[in-house]
Formats: C-alpha cells, structure tokens, sequence
C-alpha cells in the first residue's frame, strides 16, 4: 500500500530539475508511505517516476520502488496487493528470476511476461500502477476492478503527470480552477462524481481500466480490462438457480478471499461493527488463524447512536481480542478541521470522522486491517434498494401519465422558494426520469435544478457511466448496479483509502474480491433480498454465530453530526456559512444555504446531511485557496 507519483515532459528538460519536481510530488503524499520512497528516470525520455512505500509484504531494501526489470524494459511504481502473488510467482518462475519476496516484483514480472492487461486480468488484488516501457517508448496507468485504490492524470502544459492524490500535481500557472459541474456532482451524491475531478484538467482513471500513452501530449488508448457492465450481461445470460451449488461456492470463495488477505509480514486485524459483513469476515478470519485475532470497533456517548455492544458481543463469541475506542463530540471538533487535508478532494459521508479515529487507533496494533466493506452493494444490502422496489410499482401507471405528473411537479417547485423547492424536485425526477436517473435522484441531497449553487441546472458527472444500456430491469438489480458504478468507488472507498492511508494503516476488503462480486451477480435477486435481505451473507453467517448475535435492522454507520451542528460544531459551522463570506465567495445561493442553516439551528428541520456537504467544501476550498495564495 503506497503512493505513486510521476511526469513525462515533452520539452528536454534538465534531470535534475525533473526530479527534483517528482521528489517534490512524492513528499506531497508521504503519508501514503512513510516506509520508504524512491525516484526513477528515464535515460532516453523525459519520464520519471516517484514512489511512496508502506511495507506489508518483504519488509526488506528488495521490495524498494520504483522496481526495474533486470533487463533495463519496464520501471513499475505500484500501490496495492496482489492476493495471489504465490501462486502467480510459481507459474512465472520459469521467465523470472526472483529477487524478492514482494507481490510488486510479481506484477512486473507479469507484466514483462504476459503484458499489461493479461497481468491485470490474472491478478486477484487491488492496486493502482504507472509502469514504463523503455523499448515501446509508452506509458501505461492501470486500476483494480473496483476502484480500491485513487489514480489520478492530467495533460495540461506539454506536461503529462499522474499521482494518487490531487494534492501531489504541480502545474507552473498555478493550481487549475474549479470543475463546476463536479463541484454540483459532489454537492448532490457527498462526493466527486465519475471520471472528474474537483479540478479542471485532471480526471480520474476509472475502475477497471487501462491508459496508454505514447507521448505526453498523445491522447490516451483505453482499454477496459473489467466491468460491472459485462458481469451484469453475464450474469444475466448464464443465471444461476436459487437453489443448488450457490452457497457452497460462495462459501468456498469467501474462505479463499479472507485467507488471501490475512497474508502479510505485519501484524493483521480486523474492523468489527457487529454487523452481518463485518462479523462474517471475523468468523472465516478466526477460522483460518492458528490463535485468536485483534478487532477494532467505535462507539459514541450520543444515545441512539451507539453499536458497540454488538460488536463487543460478537467478538467475545468469536474469541477475538477486542479493543473498543468511543467517539466524542470533542474528537469531533479535533478532527474536523482536519479532513479538507485528509480527503484532498470535497468528501462529506459523515462516517469519515470515525473513520479516521479507527483506523489512527487500530494502527496502534496493527499495520493491516479487514473490514466488511462491499456485501451491501452485490448482495442488495442497502434500505435503498428496497425503497427504490417499492417506488417503482410506478411502472404499472402508464409513461405519458407519468411523465406528465413530473411536469406538473417541476413547475410547481420553480415556482417554490428556499430548501423546500428541491424535495418536489426530486420527487418529480423520481415519478417521471427513466429508472436509472430516478434512482439516482432518490439517493442524492439535491436535484439537478435545487443544487443551491449559482447557474445550472447541473447534469450529472456520472451520466456517461450509467448511459451503457446494460442497467438491469428488475428494479432491486437496477439500484445494486448503479451503486456498482457511484456510490461504491466514489464514496465507500474512497473514505476507507483516505482515512487509512492518513494513518498508515492497509485496509483490505475480502466482500470485493472479484470473483464473489461475479458469483453474487449471477444470483437472482429474490435469493438475495429473502428475508432480511443479504440472505446467502446471513446464512453463512448463521452456520458460525447465532442469529441472536447479528441479526439486527441494518443501522449503517450512524454519526449524530446534526447533534454536533447545533452544538460543538456550531462555532466552527458558523464562520464557513457566514453570510457575508457566501456572498463573496459567489458559488453559492447565499439566502438558500443560510434559510437551511437557520431551520437546523431551530430544530425545525434536519438538514444536517445537506449542510455537511457545503461545510466541508468549504473547508476544503479555503486550504485550496490559502495554499495557492
């Protein structure tokens, strides 16, 4: 688990000067690695490349990066696992003399040996890659599956850079400006949306997919090694019966994931909620360990608002050894101040303060830590997935009808004013938009015509993404798909990478092992949602703890920032939402922002969600602006 960083100039400039631009890049993320860190360049071409190293696997100088073949062809920057290295080692020892026992040397050797994309696609990890080939004169970026880990590029100013965070770029003219359809992306979904960034000119790469490039300046060749597209057709072309094989393999492919990841020279652990994912993690983990595990959990003081005595009760059946930190309001005002730094990007999922404080706690004991994270999104965990089912019986009205409601709705909201214009906004999108758009406008703050920003209305950053035409039918499916693509990658993990990177800390997820996100989707839905939904995760649950242990209402991390809002927070609220300062800053419907606040502050309404996303831009954008002045 590292940070990457690297340029290709198309203008001779001085090596030293380039890497002294890299080094510079690589400190910028240091914590991604604070191990060890390395710069490689290019004898013949203006490319260099910088690495940021936390040790996991070959704690040794042989796991140092970046890594160069020996035959002098491929330099590889590497942030990540490879799962299977051992057994892809054994089959490219006859090609490859070893010099080390990391997972890194693997994937170059795999790449020398069967090329990029074959590397990616026989690879079980996550990871995010540059990778030089001195003889082909290219460049290649590479991203896992699903989006574990960050990639960032840009082509602006003959310059081609890539990082894993945004915080790394260097750009001669300075910083570029706001992406404002990505600012109103964010605003409406806690986070950046789709293949932008907060930042015009620098992209995302997406997940599961590969960019080669021929020259600094050259357009990129893309190559799709992977997709929730095509295991959505494949799914649906090759079903499997609801009943039969599907648990027993799911079975076997969860204790192959949980034993791939429990595979490190540093200590492991375990994230524990006492939820179904969590703990079903923890029971396979505690079956393949030879003595008991260490797991991690949080509580707060705030009454409705505490689990951790679910987890305390599912790690004493387990016979883990279980540490227990509480979250107060005083950590809160302590760390809230810090995620603009933490994050590099707008990201207001509440759960990102807990977060940090877990992980900064576990890395106490441990340098690696699983967690439960991805049974929601394959196996229809989430209460949205049922509400959005029950939304769309609309289907039996006939589309004009509804089309013709949605009208209706939408120009009485324009005549509406203040907060209470954008709940008819989307209640129109959810009557009368395709099933897809309906979806999303039922998961988002705001609609497209409410975001309380200047101009719009504001099209969706992820609208290419969800245009495929492979979304499913079955209106459970469609929703499972749709967070596939948004909500995972762009905030479930993008809160764990950040929040344990800053600590130092590995998360490893074995829920997102590809292979069961490719099994779970070749189940029919109604296997999945039978009872209290996620059933195949429950009844594999159940064959290792009692019921009475896990099965729960589904609480989701709940963080009473509303609480905090009107109180330990409100000082610090208060001056990012002050009127004058709305007013200056020009993004903002000043009068709309500062009505929600007021509502809040009253009691009168809950617009703690809301609110979060414009304070923690705004946090993020007054470190922008006072470290680019």
């Amino acid at each position: 688990m590292c940070g990457l960083a690297g340029v290709w100039v198309s203008q001779s400039e001085d090596l030293s000067s380039l890497r002294a631009r890299v080094e510079a890049m690589s400190k910028a993320i240091a914590h991604r690695g604070p191990d060890d860190s390395g710069v490689w360049s290019s004898l013949t071409e203006g490319v260099c490349l910088g690495h940021r190293r936390l040790s996991i696997l070959d704690l040794s100088e042989r796991g140092h990066q970046p890594m160069e073949a020996p035959d002098g062809d491929w330099c590889l920057v590497f942030n990540g696992e490879i799962y299977n290295f051992e057994a892809l080692r054994g089959e490219l020892e006859p090609f490859w003399s070893f010099r080390s026992d990391s997972d890194t040397e693997v994937f170059l050797a795999a790449i020398a040996t069967w090329g990029v994309k074959e590397a990616c696609e026989r690879s079980v990890g996550m990871f995010a890659f540059g990778a030089w080939s001195e003889r082909d004169k290219r460049l290649w970026l590479g991203r896992d599956r699903l989006g574990k880990k960050p990639l960032y590029y840009s082509q602006l100013g003959g310059m081609l850079q890539f990082a894993s965070e945004l915080r790394a770029f260097r750009f001669p003219s300075g910083s570029p400006r706001l992406d404002q359809t990505a600012l109103a992306g964010y605003l409406r979904f806690r986070a950046v949306q789709g293949e932008c960034s907060i930042l015009e000119g620098i992209q995302r790469l997406p997940p599961g997919c590969l960019l080669s490039f021929d020259g600094p300046e050259e357009p990129p060749r893309r190559t799709v090694y992977w997709s929730i597209d095509e295991v959505v057709r494949n799914g649906q072309r090759y079903p499997l019966p609801a009943s039969g094989p599907f648990l027993e393999e799911l079975d076997r492919l969860l204790t192959d994931a949980v034993k791939l990841r429990m595979v490190a020279d540093v200590p492991v652990g375990l994230f524990l909620s006492g939820g179904v994912d969590s703990s079903l993690v923890g029971a396979y983990m505690q079956e393949a360990a030879s003595e008991s595990i260490r797991s991690f959990s949080i509580g707060f003081d705030e009454p409705g608002f505490d689990e951790s005595s679910d987890a305390r009760a599912v790690a004493q059946y387990l016979g883990t050894v279980h540490t227990e930190h509480r979250f107060t309001s005083s950590d809160a005002r302590a760390l809230v101040p810090e995620m603009a730094e933490v994050f590099d990007e707008p990201f207001s999922d509440v759960a990102q303060l807990p977060a940090l404080l877990l992980a900064r706690r576990s890395r106490e004991d441990v340098k690696v830590c699983l967690s439960g994270d991805g049974g929601d999104e394959p196996f229809l965990g989430y209460r949205q997935h049922a509400r959005f089912a029950e939304v769309s019986k609309r289907e039996l009205v006939p589309t004009p009808i509804r089309r013709f409601a949605g009208d209706a709705l939408r120009s009485v909201a324009a005549l509406t004013r203040g907060p209470r214009k954008d709940p008819l906004y989307r209640f129109a999108a959810r009557v009368a938009d395709e099933p897809t758009m309906a979806y999303r406008a039922m998961t988002s703050f705001w609609s497209a015509e409410g975001v309380p920003m200047r101009g719009g209305p504001w099209s969706d950053p992820a609208l290419t993404l969800l245009s495929s035409g492979t979304a499913p039918r079955d209106p459970w499916l469609l929703g499972s798909y749709v967070d596939h693509l948004t909500y995972l990658p762009d905030v479930v993990l993008v809160k764990v990478d950040r929040t344990t990177m800053r600590a130092g800390l590995e998360a490893r997820s074995p829920l997102l092992d590809h292979r069961i996100v490719e099994h779970a989707w070749r189940a029919p839905s109604e296997l999945k949602r039978r009872g209290a939904g996620k059933w195949p995760l429950r009844e594999l649950l159940h064959r290792r703890v009692p019921r009475a242990l896990v099965d729960r209402p589904k609480a989701g991390f709940d963080v009473p920032v509303g609480l905090w809002l009107r109180g330990p927070l409100r000082e610090w609220s208060e001056s990012l939402l002050n009127e004058a300062r709305l007013a200056r800053e020009g993004l903002f419907a000043t009068g709309h922002i500062r009505e929600m606040w007021r509502s809040h502050l009253s009691g009168t309404r809950d617009y703690s969600q809301q609110l979060w996303t414009v304070l923690m831009f705004q946090s993020w954008n007054e470190r922008r602006l006072r470290s680019s002045g």
